[in-house]
Formats: structure tokens, sequence, C-alpha cells
């Protein structure tokens, strides 16, 4: 980023901290500072409030951090821009994406991907709330992402997947070796529910099979969920994709009624990409066609 003041200053709006942003950004926390109180020299106005306990931003400091940001993501997109122009095979792709995903499919995309333009600095952000993922790609934090459909922001989408929704039973369950699992047990048998942003995915299953689950326990971590039904604790539902590899003994079986969940890449725009995200989104797009073309 040519602005290393903006640069600076964005790292403690995110963080909270001027030690975790001089770390971040390689900088000693005295580099840091002299940063911020130039930068706040030349506006006129504070920008943060020092405590002992971090930094948050004045009213005139969060009045600026929209400006901020978009000046340093279109500088960003300029440089950009300016490497296609030179025909450089270089510049940056960031991508946002949530745990299955991330898990799943960003290895094998992202090998595919460099193979064809190792001079690309591919990099990653993972995000499970769903609103923060938006945002990111909206403001241009990151240049595209992996989206469960539907989306709020009006961003440019493409459809890759329909990913099953299944329920996940312990090991020695009666229905572990069952065609599906019948609506009532939804409903009877104690529920494990995953707090994230896939709540909404998971209620689908439920709403489908005209039931409301039992809820047991609420938990916000996935693995932490795989290992409570494996242990006998009840009964949960997660993405096919995230159960492609478990690490505890689980009986996967389909619902009742069959219920997927739509991912989706998306970028704010394909007009106003880098040449690198738009070369990214279609390595995707045929990695995903390709693996489950090659599975059916």
């Amino acid at each position: 980023m040519a602005n290393q003041k903006y640069e600076a200053f964005l790292h403690i709006a995110e963080t909270g901290s001027f030690k975790q942003a001089a770390h971040d950004l390689g900088y000693t926390q005295a580099g840091i500072s002299y940063l911020i109180s130039s930068m706040e020299r030349e506006l006129g106005i504070p920008l943060f409030v020092r405590d002992y306990g971090g930094a948050h931003l004045t009213s005139e400091g969060a009045e600026l951090l929209p400006w901020i940001r978009n000046i340093c993501n279109d500088e960003r997109q300029l440089a950009g821009r300016i490497a296609e122009l030179k025909h450089l095979e270089s510049g940056v792709v960031r991508v946002a994406a949530f745990t299955s995903v991330s898990i799943q499919w960003f290895p094998g995309i992202a090998k595919t991907f460099l193979a064809k333009h190792p001079g690309i600095d591919l990099q990653l952000v993972c995000l499970d709330n769903e609103d923060d993922l938006e945002q990111a790609v909206w403001r241009g934090d990151v240049d595209c992402g992996f989206f469960v459909v539907p989306i709020k922001q009006p961003l440019e989408a493409f459809s890759l997947y329909h990913d099953p929704l299944m329920v996940l039973l312990p090991p020695n369950h009666a229905l572990a070796n069952a065609a599906h699992v019948p609506a009532r047990t939804l409903a009877e048998e104690p529920y494990i529910c995953l707090q994230s942003g896939t709540l909404s995915e998971m209620a689908a299953v439920f709403r489908n099979n005209g039931v409301d689950p039992h809820v047991r326990f609420t938990i916000d971590n996935d693995y932490a969920v795989m290992s409570m039904v494996s242990a006998g604790l009840g009964f949960s539902v997660l993405s096919s994709l995230l159960l492609d590899t478990t690490p505890f003994p689980l009986a996967v079986v389909p619902p009742q009624v069959e219920t997927t969940r739509e991912i989706a890449i998306a970028v704010r725009s394909m007009e106003t990409a880098s040449a690198a995200t738009r070369a990214f989104i279609e390595t995707t797009r045929t990695w995903v066609t390709n693996r489950y073309h090659q599975e059916g």
C-alpha cells in the first residue's frame, strides 16, 4: 500500500491495538505511534483514543474510516491495472471463504491457479459470518468470496455447487445405516446446533421436514459438534462439503426430505475486477465442475 499512514490507521481500527498493528505490519510500536501522530498533525484532528486496554476511533476517526478504506482499495486496484498494462504476471488476489470451502476446496483451487499463475500473491481470509463476508467483498477488502446463496449485497455471483445437508448420528445409532433419517427423529432426539453463519442453512432441513428441533447444545465450532455427536450426546446437521473428511467416527445419513445449500463465488463487479481476480474465478468454476464431474 502506497500510504503507510493509512495502512497503519486501518490496522489499528481493525485490531484496536497499536501493538498488534505494529506486529502485523513489521513496525516497532513507537514507529506505528509516530505514523498516527504525524497523520493527526497533518489532518488537525484526533483519530484514536489511547487507553490501557487498547485504542478506539474517535468520532472524527470513525467518520474518515470508510474514506480511507476506499482510498487504499483504489490504490490496490490501480496497482493491479498498471501491472496488467505492463503485461506483468503479478499482483494480489484476496479471497474470502467460510470454513468448509477453506478446508475442502481452496487448497486444490489454489494449487491449480498458482501452477498457471506463479507470480500472483494469492491470499485467503477465513470468514464464517455471512454479513462480514459480504461486507468484505462489497467494500473491496477482498477481491472475491465464496458464499451460500442468497446474497444480500448486489454482488456479481456465479453458482458453483448444490451442497447436500446431512444428518450426523453417533456411529452406533440405530439409523446409522438407514437410507434416510425420518422427520420424527429430527423432532424427538436432542439436537446439537452449530451456531455460526451456517445456522440459517441448517434450519432449512427442519423447515423442509416440517419439524422443530429439540436443541440440547448450541456450539460455535463444527469440530466440537462432530465430537459431541460421536460421543452420543445427540445428532446434528452439517454440510456434505464439511464432512468430506472428519476426525471422529460418525454416521452420515440424508434427512427424509433432502435439502441442499447453493455455493457461489462472487465479486463486486467483473467489469472492474483485476485480470488476476477474473482468472481465479474462472479457475474456481472449472475446478469445481471437474471435481464433481469426476466424482459423478
